[in-house]
C-alpha cells in the first residue's frame, strides 16, 4: 500500500473537479438554496457509502454545517428501516426510494440521488417518480454517462476512474453546498 500514491490520486481528483465541475456546483448549491429558501425541502438517497452520505449531509442541513443556524429541512431516505424493510420486501428494493418520494416529495423540492455509477435502480426509479411530481433532481455520480444523468435537471459527474475518489468528492462536494447555504444564515 502506497498511502502517498492514494493522497495523489485524491489531490488529482480533486484537481480535476476543480477544473471541469465548479459551474456545475454553483448551480447545484443555489437549487437547493433557492428551494430551502421557498419552503421546500431537500430529500437524499443512496446504496452503501452513498447512502451514508446521503445521511451526512441530511444531518449537515438539520443541525448544522459551520454556523449556528435554524435547523433546515432535509431528509435521507436511507434511514427509515421499517420504510427499506417493508418496501422492499413488499414491492421488491428498487422501489424503496420511489415509494419515499411518492410519499413525501412535494413539487419544489430537491432530490439528491448519490450514486458512483449513476445506474442504481432504486435511486432511477425515484428520479422517474421526482420527474413526475415536480421534484427537482440533483445527480452525484462517477465519470461515465448514466441512466440518472440522462434524468437529472443538473448532474455532477466527478471526473476520476476509482470508487473511492469519486466518493470522496462527493461528499466534497456536499460539504461545498451546506457551506453556501450557511452563507444564508
Amino acid at each position: 500500500m502506497d498511502f502517498q500514491k492514494t493522497i495523489e490520486a485524491h489531490e488529482e481528483a480533486v484537481a480535476k473537479l476543480k477544473q471541469e465541475c465548479i459551474p456545475v456546483i454553483e448551480q447545484m448549491a443555489e437549487m437547493c438554496r433557492q428551494a430551502l429558501q421557498n419552503g421546500h425541502k431537500i430529500l437524499l438517497c443512496g446504496n452503501g457509502g452513498s447512502a451514508a452520505d446521503s445521511q451526512h449531509i441530511a444531518a449537515e442541513f438539520v443541525g448544522r454545517f459551520v454556523k449556528e443556524r435554524q435547523g433546515l429541512p432535509a431528509i435521507a431516505f436511507t434511514t427509515d428501516t421499517s420504510i427499506l424493510t417493508a418496501v422492499g420486501n413488499d414491492y421488491g428494493y428498487d422501489e424503496v426510494f420511489r415509494r419515499q418520494i411518492e410519499a413525501l416529495g412535494r413539487e419544489g423540492d430537491v432530490l439528491i440521488g448519490i450514486s458512483t455509477s449513476g445506474n442504481s435502480g432504486n435511486v432511477v426509479k425515484a428520479f422517474q417518480q421526482a420527474k413526475k411530481q415536480g421534484v427537482k433532481t440533483i445527480a452525484f455520480t462517477g465519470m461515465k454517462a448514466s441512466k440518472m444523468s440522462e434524468l437529472a435537471d443538473l448532474t455532477l459527474r466527478v471526473p476520476a476512474p476509482v470508487t473511492a475518489r469519486v466518493q470522496e468528492c462527493h461528499i466534497m462536494v456536499g460539504h461545498m453546498i451546506c457551506e453556501y447555504i450557511d452563507g444564508d444564515y
